[in-house]
């Protein structure tokens, strides 16, 4: 059987189509939760005393969900990965390329989430 490199390489792009969809919604997810902040220094400079504390935590809580969110897009994305790529007969994974590489990022990636998402609870 001839072997097809092209079958470890779609794996790996989609891999990092969930780390970038993860990412982006982490990011989101960290405007989301300044956005309260944001308008807590708004109407402070207009001489408001504390008009959004509402706002502040649902924006908080959301923003935090959302990083939460993105993380484990990642780190479902590296599962799928191992369980698809274990599967690939030796012949089809490169021997240039090691598929623990973008598990490893995915995984430190999903790590740096769960420090944002804990800076933002604090």
């Amino acid at each position: 059987m001839l072997s097809d490199p092209r079958v470890f390489f779609a794996a790996e792009r989609t891999l990092l189509a969930w780390v970038r969809t993860g990412l982006t919604i982490m990011g989101f997810g960290f405007v989301v939760a300044r956005f309260g902040l944001f308008l807590r220094m708004l109407a402070a400079s207009q001489g408001v005393a504390d008009a959004a504390p509402l706002h502040t935590s649902v924006s908080s809580v959301v923003g935090i969900a959302l990083v939460l969110i993105g993380t484990g897009c990642m780190i479902l994305g590296a599962l799928q990965h191992r369980s698809y790529t274990s599967t690939l007969p030796p012949a089809d994974i490169p021997r240039s390329h090691d598929p623990r590489y973008p598990i490893l990022l995915s995984i430190f990636l999903a790590a740096l989430g769960l420090g944002l998402a804990l800076y933002l609870a604090l």
